[in-house]
């Protein structure tokens, strides 16, 4: 007898993997890949863009959603330095 509820190999027939080959890896995730990714900039990303721009001397639109900003951040932070030390 099988249990209903237990997970059944023969299910995942398209090939796709979950995790991430390397650990590291893990927590990087392509903003445009995102399930929310069109939903409209947060607070905390609105405030550090802010910083982030006036500190690069740029102006950015306020409308933009949370994979642009994390998008425009990225790159913002690699500008002026704010980014991780790698």
């Amino acid at each position: 007898m099988t249990d209903a509820n237990a997970p059944q190999d023969d299910d995942q027939t398209s090939g796709d993997m979950l995790g991430a080959a390397d650990p590291q890896d893990a927590a990087v995730k392509d903003p445009s890949d995102w399930a929310t990714g069109d939903e409209p900039i947060t607070a905390a990303q609105t405030s550090y863009l802010d910083t982030l721009a006036r500190e690069a001397g740029e102006q950015l639109p306020a409308d933009m959603t949370k994979a642009e900003a994390s998008q425009h951040i990225d790159r913002l932070q690699s500008e002026t330095g704010r980014g991780d030390a790698d």
